[in-house]
This record gives C-alpha cells, structure tokens and sequence, in this order.
C-alpha cells in the first residue's frame, strides 16, 4: 500500500516524493549547519559564540507543537492560543536572527561571521518550516508519528 500525504494547496505528495522530500529537507538543514560552523570555525574569526542559535533553533517549533496538541485544528477563525503561538515563533525567529547581529556589534564577533551566522539562520529556519509545510498535516503519513 502506498502512502500519500497531502500538503499546501491540496496538492497530494506520493512515497517516493517523499522520501525526495525529505533527502532535500534534510540537505538543506545541513547547509544552514555548515554556515553556522563557518561563521565560527574559520581561522579569521575562532569565536564560538555564536553557536547560542542552534538553542533558538531547537526551541522555534515548541509553540507550534503545543498548540497542534492543546486546540482543535478546524477550518474557523484562528484561536487565540494559535496566535499566541504565532507570536511567541515569531519571537523566538527575530531573536535568532537579532542575537548575531548583537555580537557583532560589540565585537565580539567580527561582522562576515555575523554574515554567514545569518544566511545559516535563514537556511535552517526555510527548513524548519519546509518540514512542517510537507510532514505537519496529520494525516496517515506525519510528523506527530515520529
């Protein structure tokens, strides 16, 4: 029996599709690693700090876990216990992206390992969020599985 999963947009993503799925996702998720290790292992800049990201990495998806767990996934208008998921990710986004940027300015960091730290940023959580847009429905094939 072949498993589907359908994804954004009604469109429906057959096995073999996702296992391609995941093979890109789980790349990709290694790109924004490797940025962020280059923005701290080059010899220019030697400074590991900015390793404190993968901390906001880890803890971007817990709202939006509680929340699928806590309320009633229907079709009506958002909740208020949604949207006080959305904000709390959101947070939790900026302050990934802000906490570089913060280093570099009091030079604890130079500002090309901000740079690479950031693009590392936006690959991972571009990841985070393709996982979520293919695994995150709930159906026979799902994240919630795992």
């Amino acid at each position: 029996m072949r498993s589907s999963v359908r994804i954004g947009g009604g469109h429906v993503l057959e096995e073999p599709q996702l296992a391609a799925a995941l093979v890109a996702l789980s790349f990709s998720g290694a790109i924004g690693l490797t940025f962020l290790m280059l923005g701290c292992a080059l010899e220019d800049y030697g400074v590991y700090w900015p390793l404190f990201v993968l901390v906001f990495h880890a803890v971007s998806p817990l709202p939006h876990c509680i929340t699928k767990r806590v309320t009633y996934d229907s079709d009506a208008a958002s909740s208020a216990c949604r949207e006080l998921a959305y904000f709390f990710t959101t947070g939790i986004v900026v302050s990934a992206f802000g906490f570089p940027v913060i280093l570099a300015r009091v030079a604890v960091i130079k500002w090309g390992a901000c740079g690479l730290v950031l693009a590392g940023n936006a690959v991972i959580f571009l990841t985070i969020q393709g996982f979520f847009l293919v695994f995150g429905r709930g159906d026979d094939f799902s994240w919630e599985q795992w």
